[in-house]
């Protein structure tokens, strides 16, 4: 009896517990405006960032400090002073972007074998700019990513269109279950 009041009380306080979710993804790849319309549910329009936006972020009973770090080229070699403590990772990928669908993978794969990224992170990938006519969808895009592959880590591909919130919750969703998952 008390071990089952003990796990009741740990999931409890557990639920309530702060989370660091680490947002990156290549420029231009919407990750400010998916932050800001979580967040504020609604667009705010946006300039590249240069170093960092953080926000709390609360759904559901998962209270997350989110940080959307920039992705130009010159400051990718930073993301990894942001790693240590992640209890996730939202990836966010410019469906539309073609052209460098190669380099959004090698950069993620790039930051999950890092020894400093945890190996019990969960990884959300935003199939962002749905609505865009050349998009890939996100089954093709979770090969082309080669997410099939990554053994031992949970992931989830979530298509999306973060001006107008299309995608957005379900995404957030299936990163509470597996953040719930975790102990």
């Amino acid at each position: 009896m008390g071990n089952w009041i003990q796990t009741l009380i740990t999931k409890l306080f557990d639920a309530k517990k702060e989370r660091r979710v680490l947002m990156l993804g290549l420029d231009a790849a919407g990750k400010t405006t998916l932050l800001y319309q979580l967040k504020l549910g609604q667009v705010v329009h946006t300039i590249p960032t240069i170093g960092f936006n953080v926000e709390e972020v609360t759904y559901k009973s998962l209270n997350m400090t989110v940080w959307d770090v920039g992705g130009q080229e010159k400051l990718r070699p930073l993301w990894r002073h942001y790693f240590r403590g992640s209890d996730a990772l939202i990836y966010v990928v410019d469906s539309a972007d073609v052209d460098r669908l190669e380099m959004a993978r090698d950069e993620l794969h790039c930051i999950l074998a890092d020894a400093e990224f945890p190996q019990d992170a969960c990884v959300l990938v935003y199939a962002n700019k749905q609505d865009l006519p050349d998009a890939v969808k996100p089954k093709q895009l979770a090969e082309m990513l080669a997410l099939p592959q990554m053994r031992g880590r949970s992931w989830y591909i979530q298509p999306c269109v973060a001006t107008n919130a299309d995608g957005l919750f379900e995404g957030m969703e299936q990163l509470f279950q597996a953040i719930s998952k975790k102990k």
